[in-house]
């Protein structure tokens, strides 16, 4: 038998056994089916463990995330475990519910102070301004150079 009709017989058996297998894989669907009663009662606890815990810190320092981030991390690492083994995606409309009532109780005062812009000194915003205009002038130029050359369009 020719080697090339032989390798077009291995890869077209190849191809078959692949086929075959995601025929396999299809017939044995794993689909968990998101219970959310369970999910709102575990998601209350993940709620009440963390306002628990934001009940030791002191509400001046709610908007500083050092003295919280393990109370937070806590509640994140919650939801999500109970969310996945509950049979939900994470996050869902539902925690995100969750979630935003606890920032709206916690964090709904810790707006950054407002942003006042300005511009920069004088010789930055110059060289902010000329240099892309050079690169322009330049980069125009390079191709008018190069469209005028015959030996370079070769």
């Amino acid at each position: 038998m020719d080697t090339n009709a032989f390798f077009v017989l291995k890869l077209f058996v190849l191809g078959i056994c692949a086929t075959e297998d995601k025929r396999q894989q299809n017939q044995k669907p794993n689909v968990v089916i998101c219970n959310e009663t369970a999910l709102m009662l575990d998601m209350s606890r993940c709620e009440d463990d963390f306002k628990r815990d934001m009940d030791l810190v002191d509400p001046k320092n709610w908007c500083n995330l050092t003295y919280y981030i393990k109370e937070y991390n806590t509640f994140s690492t919650c939801t999500e475990q109970n969310s996945e083994r509950i049979g939900c995606f994470w996050p869902n409309p539902f925690v995100e519910s969750f979630i935003i009532s606890l920032h709206k109780h916690f964090f709904s005062n810790c707006t950054s102070d407002q942003v006042i812009w300005e511009d920069p000194p004088d010789n930055m915003l110059t060289i902010l301004i000329v240099i892309p205009v050079l690169l322009t002038v330049v980069m125009i130029a390079l191709v008018v150079w190069c469209s005028k050359r015959n030996d370079v369009m070769v």
